[in-house]
């Protein structure tokens, strides 16, 4: 008995006092959660049905802290995720559904490249959609100080869904941030943008017709421009301004026009684009990457470019996406 007694208080000592802390100020914060979306119009009995089995989860918190595109330099970050293997399983999911896939780029002027590579990216084309209780991550984001006005709308708006019937809950699995389906839409991305395509009086954004039209009719609403550039690796001379670089995702800034920068570009082709285009000049690594060298690695970024970033807010995916986008492309 003095053993099993001994071995418990270890096992209390093993866990951090700062779980337990959690965990008890996250009840207390779901209570009052609960309250703020029954007066925010929700039923009561969506919310007491869905915030009842909500738990706070300490790895999304880890998640949320370390993300790949943050740490992975860009050529490491493009490579993992513009594979053979992965052109390989787009085309056949192509080959698969392409009557459909055909008639959401006819219908939303999106290439049907760009949505294969979207998915190819954020899901492995269906095989990575995510296994964690969407309702909990977001609770969890919620509670944490960090961004917890933004998942907190996020929240509110999921619940709003399930509560019209817009969204099944009995399948709200996805991932650690909350993002749902094919294309991995949040939950206001869902209340913005999706289709029921296939007109069955439910979103399905696991399914191919709702989650590709929907993922199309974000892009076309956002001003994507179909058979414009994405970005072009260009090498910058040493002479290059500082003030033009762009190394955050979230503030592209000091555009001109193409025939600006060619100064101060290494032989650099343009013989295909209009000079008067207005571009950036981004260089990923820059802040991120330990010892990176400033001028290199380096792209030329075009309007479309930016439209992938309102998906994602990482100069690395944009990369990824546009360039999986023209692998396709020359294999279609």
């Amino acid at each position: 008995m003095f053993k099993i007694i001994t071995l418990f208080i270890y096992l209390i000592f093993l866990i951090p006092a700062s779980s337990y802390a959690n965990e008890k100020s996250f009840n207390t914060w779901l209570k009052n959660f609960q309250i703020i979306a029954i007066e925010e119009g929700i039923s009561e009995g969506v919310v007491n049905d869905l915030m009842s089995k909500a738990k706070y989860l300490p790895n999304v918190i880890k998640f949320d802290r370390y993300q790949p595109e943050f740490y992975e330099d860009t050529f490491t970050y493009i490579k993992k995720r513009t594979t053979k293997k992965k052109i390989k399983i787009g085309l056949n999911l192509y080959k698969k559904e392409k009557k459909i896939i055909d008639q959401v780029e006819e219908e939303f002027k999106v290439e049907k490249e760009l949505l294969l590579a979207l998915m190819g990216i954020e899901t492995n084309f269906g095989k990575y959609l995510g296994k964690m209780d969407i309702v909990s991550s977001l609770a969890t984001l919620s509670y944490d100080k960090r961004r917890s006005e933004f998942f907190t709308k996020e929240l509110l708006i999921l619940l709003k869904l399930v509560d019209k019937e817009i969204i099944n809950k009995d399948i709200l699995y996805g991932s650690w941030a909350g993002a749902f389906g094919n294309f991995q839409f949040m939950p206001r991305t869902i209340r913005n943008y999706a289709i029921d395509y296939n007109n069955n009086k439910i979103i399905e954004l696991k399914k191919t017709e709702d989650s590709f039209a929907s993922a199309a009719n974000y892009l076309n609403k956002i001003g994507w421009k179909k058979n414009y550039p994405c970005f072009l690796k260009v090498n910058l001379k040493n002479n290059f301004p500082e003030k033009y670089l762009n190394s955050s995702a979230r503030n592209i800034k000091n555009k001109k026009k193409i025939k600006f920068f060619e100064k101060y570009l290494i032989n650099f082709d343009n013989s295909n684009l209009d000079k008067n285009t207005k571009v950036a000049i981004i260089i990923p690594d820059k802040d991120i990457i330990p010892n990176s060298k400033t001028l290199t690695p380096a792209f030329m970024i075009f309007e479309n470019y930016e439209k992938i970033l309102n998906w994602n807010r990482s100069l690395r995916f944009a990369l990824a996406v546009c360039k999986l986008k023209e692998d396709f492309k020359n294999e279609i």
